[in-house]
């Protein structure tokens, strides 16, 4: 049971149930801005796939995407016209309850690793993300987190870049000069 949780008969208690969002006849915080958020983004989909082909025909290279979006768009409207009358529930915020700061952080450490991947690197970006996240989540020593965080990152490295060989963003650190040089030491030396 979530620590936070206050024991009012109104508010969630994060079991699952059969009810989408957990309520029969409510709106949980934010449920009507992400229903709409869906219905514009899908709208923002039917208008792109419109400009690929526009209403040719149907075997026009459009067709698919087009119905595909026009599924997502009155999928979305029905989504939106049956949550806006619903009243909202109380004793629960977004911040608390959908959204809370943990996940906020998250999100923006994944779009901060994509940013960074390019010009740093794999490794050295996998490595901060790991640090930083390990040490959010585990509230552990340093050298617990290091040990994790390197330990993984070797692993993942191992496993994707020399087993399956995986190419990955080089960025800052050499690391074709540094695997050859490996090659190098187990063959004796030979090119």
């Amino acid at each position: 049971m979530d620590p936070e949780f206050r024991g009012d008969s109104d508010h969630h208690d994060g079991t699952s149930d059969a009810t989408p969002g957990g309520y029969d006849h409510k709106r949980r915080p934010g449920e009507l801005g992400f229903a709409i958020l869906m219905l514009l983004g899908s709208l923002y989909l039917l208008k792109e796939a419109y400009g690929i082909s526009g209403f040719e025909a149907l075997s026009a290279p459009g067709s698919v995407p087009m119905a595909t979006a026009a599924v997502l768009v009155i999928s979305a409207a029905v989504i939106v016209l049956r949550t806006l009358p619903l009243p909202r529930v109380s004793g629960e915020t977004l911040a608390r309850d959908i959204l809370p700061w943990v996940v906020v952080i998250f999100a923006v450490l994944l779009v901060g690793y994509g940013l960074l991947l390019k010009p740093l690197g794999f490794l050295p970006t996998s490595a901060l993300f790991l640090v930083i996240t390990i040490k959010m989540l585990s509230r552990r020593s340093w050298a617990f987190t290091l040990t994790v965080s390197v330990g993984a990152l070797f692993i993942i490295w191992l496993v994707f870049r020399i087993v399956f060989s995986v190419l990955m963003p080089a960025g800052i650190v050499p690391e074709a000069e540094v695997i050859q040089m490996f090659r190098n030491l187990f063959s004796g030396g030979a090119s």
